[in-house]
């Protein structure tokens, strides 16, 4: 068998950078490599940036919103169901009360109520999920079993039967109802993961050195189930903002703590639609739209950084355009890779022996 040498001369050829590509698109500047630790990539997804300035945006305004509101949000005056205007960038309502400081104040309420209520939840189905999993035989029955029972209950009617029986219903109470019987759902996809970490190579070789169990959860487990956490805690949060909102539009609190609901509640009892009073109700709905959205794509980024399909999409999205392709819906780019020397030698080979 011999190889033919002009084959692979003209091979040789075609590997040199200086060759202009025969087919598809040739980057203009050498790729750079991408090996190496990607440090803060969930940092990188524009998602997950829109949706923490949006939030970071509202945990200012939750902070020094009660200091910045220009009007006491309870103050009543003799601007009565005045249109958006300078002195009153929001309107007033049917009392002459300043919507935008209604709004400014009741962020405050709606911020600490879903995190307080997305921690307390996260932190008993983290404690209750990964408990399940590692430990299992009757104590994963039995946490198992207490977790299908609140998952089976529905959520937001029996929120609604503890805060009404409840002699005064505050913020962290209603925060603390919601947490209870939201974290059931969260415990149970933890349980799963665990499951299917606790026999892995890298727990068997902690466990057979002899770490405690504690060492082995807290350092080997856990850190693998971050971003699920993560998302779970997110989820929590959306979840205990819409049920803060339902209560207290539907009058089932303390209607006197100012909240996007409570403005919601009030617009609804007077009839803001019916008289055509748009700004009474609009601010409101939009608040909840923007903090609900800003969770959804942050919820979207770790998802995608968890899930290496997804992750791998991006990435490849951002390489192309970083070498001048712009990627098309619809069109995938075709880049040229020239063969290398060995590569056509043994293509020839094969042909000579055909």
């Amino acid at each position: 068998m011999t190889i033919d040498t002009s084959i692979v001369e003209e091979s040789e050829e075609l590997a040199r950078p200086s060759q202009a590509p025969a087919t598809g698109v040739m980057p203009s500047a050498p790729r750079r490599s991408s090996r190496g630790p990607r440090k803060f990539l969930f940092l990188r997804n524009s998602k997950a940036i829109t949706g923490m300035a949006i939030l970071g945006f509202f945990f200012l305004i939750a902070i020094i919103g009660p200091w910045i509101a220009p009007y006491d949000p309870s103050a009543r005056s003799e601007d009565i169901l005045q249109p958006p205007s300078w002195e009153h960038w929001f309107g007033t309502t049917h009392l002459g009360q300043d919507v935008f400081s209604q709004i400014l104040v009741g962020t405050r309420g709606v911020i600490v109520v879903g995190f307080v209520a997305g921690i307390v939840a996260t932190t008993i189905g983290v404690i209750v999920g990964v408990t399940a999993g590692y430990v299992g035989g009757l104590g994963d029955e039995s946490l198992s079993v207490l977790a299908n029972v609140f998952l089976v209950i529905p959520q937001l009617p029996l929120i609604i039967l503890i805060a009404g029986q409840l002699p005064t219903v505050g913020g962290v109470t209603v925060a603390l109802v919601i947490a209870i019987t939201g974290w059931a759902w969260g415990a149970r996809v933890l349980r799963a993961q665990t499951l299917s970490l606790r026999r892995r190579d890298f727990v068997e070789a902690a466990r057979a050195n002899g770490e405690r169990t504690w060492r082995i959860i807290t350092a080997e487990i856990l850190p693998n189930l971050t971003a699920i956490i993560a998302a779970g805690f997110v989820g929590t949060v959306a979840f205990a903002v819409l049920s803060l909102i339902t209560l207290s539009f539907i009058g089932i609190g303390n209607t006197g703590e100012w909240n996007w609901g409570t403005v919601l509640y009030q617009a609804q009892s007077q009839l803001a639609l019916q008289r055509g009073a748009w700004w009474w109700f609009v601010p409101a709905g939009l608040c909840i739209a923007l903090l609900g959205m800003s969770l959804t794509l942050i919820n979207f980024g770790i998802d995608e950084f968890v899930n290496p399909r997804l992750r791998s999409t991006g990435l490849n999205a951002r390489s192309l355009r970083r070498r001048g392709i712009r990627p098309r819906i619809g069109f995938t780019p075709v880049v040229y890779e020239a063969p290398t020397a060995g590569a056509a030698a043994l293509a020839a080979a094969k042909e000579d022996r055909a």
